[in-house]
């Protein structure tokens, strides 16, 4: 039978014992400094009263005037007890020089010899002193009385004995432990209180599960491949793990504490982290990668953040494209095969009409016509990828009514393209390009253009080091001021409801995959008023000899 594990105190019990020790450790400090000084502030405050009392009866003339009597007693006595009443100290003893009591609280002391010193007074001094009398231990103070001529006639002296002294100390000592514990109660509730809100943030976890939590937390942050970002409520990041650094484009950058707009990113990108309502699976390119944006605000009756988590959506986006290249290849085949089906009806027709003739002469015609293009299109590009690009695209086209051209100076030599240069990346920039001219050039009902006026002109060669890809058309071009905005997501000359989802994302793959290789991507206006797109990228060193890469033996 297993034992059940003890769970150890949370960590805002264990915060909460201690700052009650901590409360009361220093409230009863302050308790014991209170009362240390208490009971000398009490011993300094008597030792003032019974000075200030002696001086006052010495002072008195009806005093120096009974002292000079034959029985200063019968005076005094009365007027000692007064004055001992209304001051509040414990006896007030008038004296003659020798020391002879002519007052006392206990009449039967009356003509005693008083005990203590009375030598400074008898100097013409007022002091204070502590001692032990007839009433026990006091703290007393002595003080002379002159006559006219300033001789000392008399001594007074006003003391307060000790237990008094004492039970006011206890009385005040008293009132500050009450005032003591209800500083102990409040500071314990203030406490309480403090604890109970931190063990709900803490889900009543002790120090060791979150200490293991956060591990967890780290080592998660660091292994998943996908970007995890956290922005605060102010929109500067808060958090941001590996896999967000370099999808990003943030390695070797602080990014904790700058505002999303310091981070240099594409603006629509930019724009969908600031946005305050969610975002499900948008696609936002950077200068070198296709990511999947989901943004989540933190729930909390304010705005306290978002958590943005990123996925690498580039291979994905390149293998979209080529699985579009080979759906187009698929495509013009059916379109082909479906033409080529015609046409050998015709034939048959034609034939079996008697007409062998013109049954030759027609399909002899097709296959020149046909051959004439396949045979401009591998004599000019080696390169197998392009070529078969350009025979999908030219098919594809001509479905469209569009005529693909290909330019007089167009060759590529087998073996022309590094092997840095992804073929992916140029179906990627071609056929996005091709695509786009085709679309903009296709006739459209009612533009009453003549038949061929439709046509798309690529050029594929080589300038210097870098690899020319140019694709002009003969549509209505681009309106003056949008050669830059053409590449940002989502651009399209098609009406929004014409647009099939995703359109508008291939001149920006374009800019992507060229940005990516190192290259440039220009759109202006063609010659013939069209639009007219170009691309560089660099070969390197396999653009120095051209003719050389492409003899064969």
């Amino acid at each position: 039978m297993r034992t059940p594990r003890i769970r150890s105190r949370s960590l805002a019990g264990q915060l909460f014992a201690v700052q009650i020790v901590l409360v009361a450790a220093v409230v009863a400090g302050c308790a014991a400094f209170a009362w240390i000084s208490d009971r000398a502030e009490a011993e300094r405050a008597a030792r003032r009263q019974v000075t200030a009392t002696a001086t006052a009866v010495a002072a008195s003339p009806a005093v120096a005037e009974a002292a000079g009597t034959k029985d200063p007693s019968r005076t005094l006595q009365p007027y000692a007890e007064r004055v001992r009443h209304d001051t509040d100290v414990d006896f007030v003893t008038i004296m003659s020089p020798g020391g002879i009591r002519w007052t006392h609280p206990d009449p039967a002391r009356i003509g005693e010899r008083f005990l203590g010193h009375t030598g400074p007074a008898l100097e013409g001094r007022v002091f204070a002193e502590t001692y032990t009398g007839t009433l026990g231990p006091s703290v007393r103070a002595v003080a002379p009385v002159r006559d006219r001529h300033g001789r000392v006639t008399a001594l007074v002296s006003a003391g307060i004995t000790v237990d008094a002294i004492s039970a006011r100390h206890r009385r005040q000592v008293v009132a500050l432990l009450v005032f003591a514990a209800a500083v102990l109660a409040l500071g314990g509730a203030g406490t309480y209180v403090l604890n109970r809100r931190l063990r709900r943030h803490t889900h009543g976890m002790n120090a060791t599960e979150l200490a293991r939590m956060h591990d967890y937390h780290e080592a998660a942050l660091h292994a998943v491949r996908e970007g995890l970002l956290m922005l605060d409520g102010q929109r500067r990041v808060a958090l941001v793990n590996d896999g967000g650094r370099e999808l990003l484009g943030l390695r070797g950058t602080d990014a904790v504490g700058r505002h999303v707009t310091d981070l240099g990113l594409p603006r629509s990108l930019t724009d969908a982290l600031l946005a305050p309502e969610p975002r499900v699976d948008e696609l936002h390119l950077t200068a070198d990668r296709t990511l999947v944006v989901n943004t989540s605000p933190v729930s909390g009756g304010q705005r306290r953040g978002t958590v943005v988590t990123l996925r690498d959506h580039t291979e994905l986006q390149a293998l979209s494209g080529e699985l579009d290249s080979v759906r187009g290849f698929a495509e013009a085949l059916r379109s082909q095969a479906h033409e080529a089906a015609n046409r050998l009806h015709t034939v048959v027709s034609l034939i079996e009409l008697g007409r062998a003739e013109e049954a030759i002469g027609f399909a002899t015609a097709e296959l020149e016509l046909a051959q004439a293009l396949t045979d401009q299109v591998v004599a000019a590009v080696a390169e197998p990828v392009l070529a078969a690009l350009l025979l999908g695209k030219a098919a594809h086209a001509n479905e469209h009514g569009v005529e693909l051209l290909l330019s007089p100076d167009s060759h590529v030599d087998d073996g022309l393209l590094p092997p840095g240069l992804p073929t992916r990346d140029l179906v990627t920039v071609l056929g996005n390009l091709i695509d786009n001219a085709v679309d903009a050039a296709g006739p459209r009902p009612g533009d009453g253009l003549p038949a061929g006026a439709a046509r798309v002109t690529v050029t594929v060669r080589p300038d210097g080091d870098d690899l020319l890809l140019r694709v002009t058309d003969t549509g209505p071009g681009l309106a003056p001021g949008t050669a830059d905005e053409v590449f940002r997501r989502g651009w399209s000359t098609k009406a929004p409801g014409d647009a099939p989802h995703g359109h508008g994302l291939g001149l920006a793959l374009v800019r992507q995959a060229a940005v990516r290789n190192g290259g440039t991507v220009e759109a202006g206006q063609a010659p013939s008023g069209g639009a007219e797109f170009t691309v560089r990228l660099p070969l390197g060193s396999s653009a120095a000899a051209p003719s050389e890469a492409g003899e064969r033996p």
